[in-house]
This record gives structure tokens, sequence and C-alpha cells, in this order.
């Protein structure tokens, strides 16, 4: 059996004339068979497939991988029969109008065994385009005409530091406070700057579990078990950290997409510091998210890379880029603003003061910077307000001794 359950793709085939793209879950642990299949429904066309490498378990599996989105499930019988028809029971529990079962036997008792567990069609392997397209018209027909409203997806709010050291974690931990505080949503930091993310120690907190204990276990990743991964940060924001001691792990991006999915079922905001990770571009934290901030200072090493990110990355409008040059200091640049633009192709839409000094005083208290005024703060809660809107309060004049979120 296939030892990772995640959906591993999503393969876009052209709608049919004058009908919307059925939705498909094709799931095999057989790579050769689900393949045969994915051919398959390639020739009929009009399909909008995802593949399951493995057969989702238990109940809240089915629930959450499936995520009832699909207008029809295909599944490989022959891989494990008995789990192929306890997932095809499962599947039909949750009221699913369509699951077709394929395999190479045609075994009576089996065909019996499906039609009992709910199984709508029973497909001879290897499965003949014009079988398909008749299984497919059939399904097409089954489809409810209205769909079920989809549990609203929370904002994927993305950090990346254009070179180590650029900041982006200091930016990221201290907006994900802001964010909690001034809108009042339930708001989640993901520590994707694996192995060796700080958001943590930015917080102030120590995790018993991590973000790779959640990527570690994506046959079971759901919304109760992600909860008990989480530490809550006094200030609100919830926090899935990474780890306290070195891990060599190397996370696939079939794992990072469906622990982001479930993240954004259940916040309304989720925070992603990504590090100086590229290999994190292939993932939904980048082509999923509402807005990507790019973190980078004003020195040539830095804009040279913001450069080439930006020109490789965000040539499109999707995602919405947004540029935070760190540690600015307008008076002693040592480059030219002309310059700073030319070399990002656009104008920094932030600017965060260099305060070595309040920097400094997070790192040996261990406190977020926006849980006290200064102009650090001041600029994050103008980020903040770019995101949350009306629900965030607008930035207060200076005073002595004045709490920004009080």
């Amino acid at each position: 059996m296939a030892t990772d359950p995640s959906p591993f793709s999503a393969s876009q085939f052209p709608d049919s004339i004058g009908a919307e793209a059925l939705a498909i879950a094709l799931v095999g642990p057989d790579d050769h068979r689900r393949s045969s299949a994915l051919s398959a429904l390639i020739s009929c066309g009009g399909a909008d497939v995802r593949e399951f490498s493995a057969y989702p378990q238990g109940g809240d599996g089915v629930a959450q991988m499936l995520d009832r989105s699909f207008d029809a499930v295909l599944v490989d019988l022959d891989s494990d029969p008995e789990m192929a028809l306890e997932l095809v029971e499962n599947i039909c529990s949750l009221g699913m109008p369509t699951v077709m079962v394929f395999s190479e036997t045609a075994d009576p008792e089996l065909l019996v065994r499906c039609m009992r567990a709910g199984a709508r069609e029973f497909l001879a392997f290897p499965l003949a385009p014009e079988v398909m397209d008749e299984a497919l018209v059939r399904a097409s027909a089954r489809r409810p005409q209205v769909r079920e409203e989809k549990k609203a997806t929370g904002k994927l709010l993305t950090f990346m530091g254009a070179k180590g050291g650029a900041g982006a974690t200091m930016v990221a931990s201290n907006f994900a406070v802001g964010l909690a505080k001034a809108s009042g949503q339930k708001t989640l930091l993901i520590d994707l700057d694996l192995p060796l993310g700080d958001a943590a120690l930015n917080m102030g907190i120590t995790a018993e579990y991590s973000t790779i204990d959640a990527l570690n276990s994506v046959e079971r990743l759901d919304a109760r078990f992600l909860d008990q991964l989480l530490v809550k940060h006094s200030s609100g924001v919830w926090v899935l950290a990474a780890p306290g001691r070195f891990l060599q792990y190397q996370a696939s991006t079939d794992a990072i997409d469906w622990l982001l999915h479930v993240a954004r079922q259940e916040f309304e905001n989720v925070v992603v510091d990504l590090g100086s990770k590229l290999d994190r571009m292939g993932t939904d934290a980048y082509k999923e998210a509402n807005v990507f901030y790019l973190v980078t200072q004003s020195s040539i090493p830095e804009l040279r890379n913001s450069n080439r990110l930006v020109q490789q990355f965000f040539a499109g409008t999707v995602p919405k880029l947004e540029i935070v040059i760190n540690r600015y200091e307008s008076r002693t640049l040592g480059v030219s603003e002309e310059h700073i633009t030319k070399a990002l192709t656009r104008p920094a839409q932030w600017k965060i003061p260099n305060d070595y000094a309040t920097v400094r005083k997070m790192q040996i208290h261990a406190t977020p910077l926006v849980l006290a005024d200064s102009a650090i703060t001041r600029q994050i809660q103008l980020m903040v307000k770019s995101v949350a809107g009306a629900e965030a309060s607008a930035p207060a004049e200076k005073k002595k001794g004045f709490k920004l979120f009080g």
C-alpha cells in the first residue's frame, strides 16, 4: 500500500462545450492503474481531476480529503478491495452523487458488494474511453443543480525574505500578532522555514509539537488534529512552530498544500513564514496567497535577489505582491530611492524603519514589537489595516507611554 496518502497532483482539462467541467477525484495506490485511468479521463475531456495516491482512511479522513467538492469519485478496487469498499461506503455516507469503481476482475460477488456499498458504476480495467465517457455522462446527470455552499476560506498571507537575514520572520510574526489584535479574527501563524525557523523564538513561546509533526501526519491531518499541535500566544494568535531541535526534513508540496487547506478552513487569517525558502514557491503558500510579502533590505545583495525574484515569480497579477523594505533608513541609504525602485521594478509598498534598539529589546525579552508603541509598530499596523480594512483601528499619534493595542 502506498505510504503517502496525500493528493499529489491536479490535472486541468478543457471544459465540455456549454457545460461546467466535472470535478473528479481519482483514488488508487497503484501508479500504473491510476495513470491508465487518468488517460481514459483525459480522452473524454471536460474534467477537472485530482489524484490521490492512497485510500483516505476513516470518516474524518474522507470528509477532509475529499472535502465534498467533487462531482464523482473513481476508486481502484484491486490494490486493497476491503479498504476500497470501506472507502466507497464512507464516501457515499457523505452524500456523494456518483462513486465509480474499477477492477481487472469481473467478480460478481465483488460487484454486488460494491453496489451495496453505494457505488453507481462498476468499470472493467483497462478503462475503454467510450465506456468512461458514458459513465461521465451519467455522473453529470446526477450532479446537483446547485452545489452546497462551501465553508468560507481564510485569507492566506505569505512572507518570504529575499535573502537570509532580511527579517521576514520578524515582520511575519509581528504582523500576525497585530492582525489578530486589530481584527479580532482567528489568526494562525505557520512557520514553514524548516528546519531552522524561529517564529516561536520571536513570539516567546515553547511548542511541544511542530510543523513537521503536521506534515508527517498528513493522512490524518484534520481540524481536530491540527488544533492539538498549536500553541496560543497571549495576544490571541495561534502558532504552528518549527521544531525546537534540528531535524533533517524535506517537506512535500502536497503535504504543505493540505496543511494550508485545513488551516484556511478553520482560521480567518493564515500567516505563513517561508524564511527564504525558494522551494516553497511550488506550493499553495505562493500560488494561493491573497497577498505575498517579499521582505528585503536596501543593500545591493538583497535588491539584486529581489529583482530576480520579482521577474521570475511576479510578472503577472496573481498572487498580489507587496514589497517590504526592512531596516529602512532614508538619510543613510547609500542607494537612492530611484535605484531601489528600479531594482525592484516597482515602488515598495512598505518601509519598516531601522530601529536596532527596539528589535534587540524584542529579541531579549521575546515579546512581539506590536504589543508596544514604536516606529516599527506603526508601520506594521498600517500593513495590518490594509488587510483587515475597517476592522482594524487607525494608527494613533505617538504619545509617551501609549500602548498601541492596549
